[in-house]
């Protein structure tokens, strides 16, 4: 087993990623070391305040230090009607909760989710209960790949 080494100028923290979506939410948490990104049960609510008291619920539960949402632009990187939701979302979460909330672009975690699920042979029923959560691993995911290689 190859060793793993955590930079020692940043803190590592439980981080919960959030795919926010009008009728199912998906959420992701990983480890305090950053290392292992898991799936929790997604949130059927349907109205954006009904999603904010069951995301801050799932805080409660998870106990993150930093939440990652994330945001869905436009492949040419604009942004639309859907961010603009989701980034009313974190607005109303942020006024719930005082964590720090970072939006990360999500472009391609579906596509990638469903590849996962592909490979996996998930399908039907199983396939819509997860994929969203699924996608906020994949959020997570790069999320956390980003921070090893930054600065951050």
């Amino acid at each position: 087993m190859l060793p793993i080494f955590l930079r020692s100028d940043r803190k590592s923290m439980r981080i919960m990623a959030i795919d926010y979506g009008d009728s199912r939410t998906g959420i992701a948490c990983c480890d305090r070391n950053e290392l292992i990104s898991t799936p929790y049960p997604q949130i059927y609510e349907k109205g954006i305040h009904k999603v904010v008291d069951a995301v801050v619920n799932r805080i409660e539960e998870l106990k993150p230090e930093l939440i990652v949402i994330g945001l869905p632009k436009n492949m040419n990187g604009s942004e639309g009607e859907r961010a603009e939701k989701t980034r009313k979302f974190g607005s109303l979460l942020s006024e719930k909760t005082d964590l720090e909330i970072v939006f990360w672009d999500e472009r391609g975690t579906t596509i990638t989710a469903t590849y996962y699920m592909n490979e996996t042979n998930t399908r039907g029923k199983k396939r819509k209960a997860i994929l969203d959560s699924a996608s906020a691993v994949v959020i997570l995911d790069n999320y956390l790949q980003y921070r090893k290689n930054s600065l951050v």
